[in-house]
């Protein structure tokens, strides 16, 4: 007893880089033995001080995912608290829909009805969609180099709730990939009037290898990967005036 109590005055006295110097020493002779084991037998170590960790940090990762709920269609959701008027016409405000409009389709449904293009130099073109098969192989629009300009959507949401709905636009030129933009337009429910969206803003390239014909590929897929739409298009861009 008294020799641990005369032990540790002897470690106050010397201070903490008496203590450093220590942990150091410690911590080298630890090295030391690692280096002198083989290297499958240190490896199992590692392995398994990885497997307490996690069981430590959170037990089974697997077994702490979300799990989702029972999809059910909107129909089955509002039947199911029909007793209570006003939740039910709370669900029906919240969705812009009414009872006698749902089908119980558990898969939603993006219908798409027009694309336009917005920009400086002309202001805006509609395209109806699907886009008319006389049109195939033809420039769906003109931009001009160095402008700005920005793709609008009109579409319903039928049958459910339609989750993550995200866009891809990829753009080649000659056979080579020259533009990729991705993004998130979100969550939507069914409603009465369609939906308007825009898509970011972009600025189309400048100079004399930019000029020309390019085909592109718009695609919209949700949180299942369900693709939607996938719209292959030609657009040209010339030179300003």
């Amino acid at each position: 007893m008294e020799s641990g109590n005369r032990k540790r005055a002897e470690e106050e006295e010397a201070g903490p880089s008496s203590l450093i110097s220590t942990a150091f020493r410690v911590g080298e002779s630890h090295q030391q033995q690692l280096n002198q084991k083989p290297i499958r037998e240190v490896e199992e170590e590692q392995a398994e001080q990885e497997d307490d960790d996690e069981q430590s940090f959170g037990g089974d990762h697997k077994n702490c995912g979300f799990v989702p709920g029972l999809l059910l269609s909107l129909k089955e959701q509002i039947e199911r608290d029909k007793e209570d008027e006003s939740l039910r016409r709370w669900k029906e405000k919240l969705l812009g829909c009414l009872e006698s409009d749902l089908d119980g389709q558990l898969d939603p449904e993006v219908k798409f009805h027009s694309i336009g293009i917005l920009s400086e130099d002309f202001g805006e073109i509609v395209i109806p969609l699907p886009v008319d098969e006389n049109c195939n192989g033809r420039n769906l629009f003109t931009l001009k180099e160095g402008s700005c300009y920005q793709l609008k959507l009109k579409f319903s949401v039928l049958h459910n709730i339609v989750s993550g709905l995200t866009y891809s636009n990829t753009v080649w030129k000659g056979g080579l990939q020259v533009d990729q933009s991705k993004g998130m337009l979100g969550t939507f429910a069914p409603q009465k009037e369609p939906y308007v969206y825009a898509l970011k803003e972009d600025t189309t390239p400048s100079g004399a290898l930019a000029r020309g014909v390019y085909s592109a590929k718009l695609k919209f897929e949700d949180d299942d990967k369900r693709c939607h739409m996938e719209l292959k298009y030609l657009f040209e861009i010339k030179k300003r005036s």
